[in-house]
């Protein structure tokens, strides 16, 4: 088992958390341009923001443990695909909203339409999402070996342990256990795949 090799956990965690607070702060300066702006329409749009941010938050939130769970290694992912797939839920519930409120600053009619037509299409991106995250999960486990195989293995017999300058006692030292112990590793898992192989 190792991390995802795209995005890295704490990778996925800064880089969503710096969305969130980025989101915040716009959110936290258009409030204060309200004082400024004297348009009918953009305070609205900001009484809108504020009227949905708990709903903005929790899709926020939704698709960030989405996200860190889809950065574990298998079978830790497989709860990140329905989870995403409900956010999906969520964003959409959010799009209706925004149709709702284009609706109160001009004269169109969409929500009507819009929310008629969410019927279909909530249960669609739903699978549509779900069915994409577990391909991709697969698709990762399939093509997992075969990047151990090219860039792991010579990795770990390439490395050198530095000899001392000066003589030590023959006990060894944490650096050469560590070393040993990664060999055993290796060795058992290449043992274990060869086992597999033959049997394929």
């Amino acid at each position: 088992m190792g991390w995802n090799r795209d995005n890295s956990l704490g990778w996925v965690f800064v880089s969503r958390m710096i969305g969130i607070i980025c989101f915040l702060i716009v959110v936290v300066l258009a409030n204060i341009l309200t004082y400024y702006v004297e348009n009918p329409i953009y305070h609205s749009g900001v009484t809108f923001i504020n009227e949905n941010f708990w709903l903005l938050g929790l899709i926020a939130v939704i698709l960030l443990v989405a996200d860190i769970l889809g950065a574990f290694p298998f079978p830790l992912n497989l709860p990140a695909p329905i989870i995403k797939a409900i956010g999906s839920v969520f964003c959409i519930a959010f799009i209706l909203r925004v149709f709702q409120w284009v609706d109160t600053v001009t004269t169109m009619s969409l929500y009507p339409a819009f929310w008629l037509v969410s019927f279909l299409v909530v249960p669609l991106v739903f699978l549509i999402v779900l069915a994409t995250g577990y391909f991709e999960i697969m698709r990762r486990l399939w093509l997992q070996p075969k990047l151990d195989a090219d860039a792991g293995a010579e990795v770990v017999h390439l490395a050198v342990i530095k000899e001392p300058e000066q003589p030590v006692p023959n006990a060894k030292s944490w650096e050469e256990i560590g070393s040993e112990f990664r060999m055993m590793l290796y060795d058992i898992i290449h043992r274990f795949r060869q086992e597999i192989n033959k049997k394929k």
